[in-house]
């Protein structure tokens, strides 16, 4: 994997993410000088992505949580079903995670640690009687845990919590509700905090649509009773302008320097009215001041940052896949293995929920381009897809030595523009989001390469493939996959933003820059 560094002006990170397309809910814990940040996953394996940084803004995967078919059982699982927002804590020497895999009968709570942030994490602890998702892991003076959730159970609807056994995973007490929001709708995402003399009880509130937001409320003790802050929501960008919206499921950190933050997350829609995001829910970066009276506001511009390039070609040199790539219905160790002359070598499997196992990774800028070089067996059919769902997806299909472009809306699939013939072995298959020619957030071109020359099949409007066309939890992922019988894959290039000069002949391929943040306070 070859690399360089690309030098960009700096901007204030509250137009930008700080970990870039479907990274949502993220949560967020520190050790010594080292932060550690984890999303929620849905029905992608391997599951919750763990991150590593020294600033809060610089930010490298180095694992998932849940990396195996024991921890999380990706083919049973539908669409933004599955693995639901977790939370992250360091204590008593080991890093601790807890999560709800809402696919599971019964649903319960999941509960993994490590000494690792890395791994390997443990094997799961599932902790019955915790009815309802985004679970919270707190502990008090005398070390009693405490889990504080979003209850979904019958007549205690709200935040619920109860004292369990971490290690046993064991629920000692009943559970109560300690709080249910100002009233705005689906109150969730709860986090607990010790400040001072105070335990702080942050949570979501609104849906986490347009008018998601960030509430809290404080107590003296761990178990309430909790008393809101008197302008709640403390941080929202609903019923804005603000380039990002559905601002909120935030984490608060203190900072090694002593002062605080929160990561959130957040969309960048774009387009004509009712607005369209295509990565899903991303995670953002803020500052926090606290007020007078003892409460936390939020600043989402105190950070400028140098954007990185997240471009990056993976020639699968590596006998590990590097921890970006994810599949649907199957974890990508089920259907890939090292191939003899190099690359690896994909086959068809078959999933209970009949999501295709497709080797991808998430797409994280306003425009990129992707190709893949990839060869079908023989007999056999390979394409790079671009989904976002089981219902909305298109892709460039190599069968037979021709190209074909298809696109799937919902209930309808066909094949859509032109056949490109002559496609040899190793040839590539791309797909780019490119400026958009309507009112839509950009527009995706289906090519193929070949002997430098850039075959366009065709180019439709963007909005068909956003959550706002599609609805869901996640965001766009960009894969390739044998869709009959097996396919070599020697190359997968992906090149953030978008070449205007480029037409039909492809520009000298040069080697893709890596990205850095560099982070620092903003002016005052």
């Amino acid at each position: 994997m070859t690399a360089q560094t690309s030098v960009q002006p700096s901007v204030r990170l509250g137009e930008h993410p700080v970990i870039a397309g479907f990274h949502p809910d993220p949560t967020v814990c520190r050790v010594g000088r080292d932060y550690y940040l984890a999303t929620s996953s849905f029905e992608y394996a391997p599951a919750v992505p763990v991150f590593h940084s020294r600033d809060l803004v610089n930010w490298q995967q180095v694992g998932n949580a849940l990396a195996t078919p024991e921890h999380f059982p990706a083919g049973d699982v539908p669409a933004s079903q599955g693995i639901y927002a977790p939370t992250l804590r360091h204590y008593d020497g080991r890093f601790w995670l807890i999560t709800t895999n809402v696919s599971r009968t019964p649903s319960a709570q999941l509960l993994v640690t490590a000494a690792d942030p890395a791994g390997p994490w443990s094997s799961p602890t599932y902790i019955e009687g915790l009815r309802g998702i985004d679970p919270d892991l707190a502990w008090d003076d005398d070390g009693s845990c405490f889990v504080t959730y979003c209850s979904n159970e019958p007549g205690r609807e709200g935040i619920a919590q109860a004292r369990i056994d971490p290690v046993a995973g064991v629920r000692l007490e009943e559970p109560r509700l300690i709080w249910r929001g100002t009233g705005l709708a689906y109150p969730e995402a709860p986090h607990l905090y010790r400040v001072g003399s105070w335990w702080y009880l942050m949570i979501a509130e609104g849906g986490t649509e347009r008018g998601h937001g960030v509430s809290i409320a404080r107590s003296r003790t761990l178990t309430g009773p909790f008393t809101a802050a008197p302008a709640n929501p403390v941080f929202s960008h609903r019923s804005t302008t603000q380039p990002v919206q559905n601002t909120g499921h935030a984490d608060l950190v203190q900072r090694h320097e002593g002062d605080w933050a929160a990561v959130y997350l957040g969309v960048r829609p774009r387009g004509t009215t009712p607005l369209f995001h295509v990565n899903g829910r991303e995670t953002f970066l803020a500052g926090i001041d606290w007020t007078t009276d003892g409460w936390p506001a939020f600043d989402p511009h105190r950070f400028t940052a140098r954007l990185p390039d997240r471009s990056f070609t993976d020639r699968f040199d590596d006998e590990l896949l590097h921890p970006r790539w994810i599949s649907p219905g199957a974890a990508p160790a089920d259907f890939t293995t090292p191939h003899p002359d190099g690359g690896v070598q994909l086959r068809r499997v078959a999933s209970p929920n009949g999501s295709p196992a497709m080797l991808g990774v998430r797409a994280g800028d306003q425009h990129w381009t992707a190709e893949a070089e990839v060869t079908p067996g023989p007999g056999s059919s390979a394409a790079l897809l671009l989904r976002l769902d089981d219902r909305h997806w298109c892709a460039v299909r190599a069968e037979d030595g021709t190209a074909r472009g298809v696109l799937r809306i919902g209930p309808v699939e066909c094949e859509i523009g032109s056949l490109v013939a002559g496609v040899a072995p190793g040839a590539a298959l791309r797909l780019s989001s490119v400026p958009a020619t309507h009112d839509g957030p950009d527009d995706i071109e289906l090519a193929a390469v070949t002997d430098g020359v850039v075959h366009l099949i065709a180019r439709f409007d963007g909005r068909y493939l956003s959550t706002e066309v599609a609805g869901g939890f996640t965001g766009r992922v960009i894969g390739v996959t044998a869709e009959h019988g097996t396919a070599r894959l020697t190359s997968f290039r992906y090149t953030a933003g978008h070449n205007q000069a480029e037409t039909i002949t492809a520009a000298p391929v040069s080697e893709p820059a890596s990205g850095h943040y560099d982070a620092q306070p903003a002016d005052s």
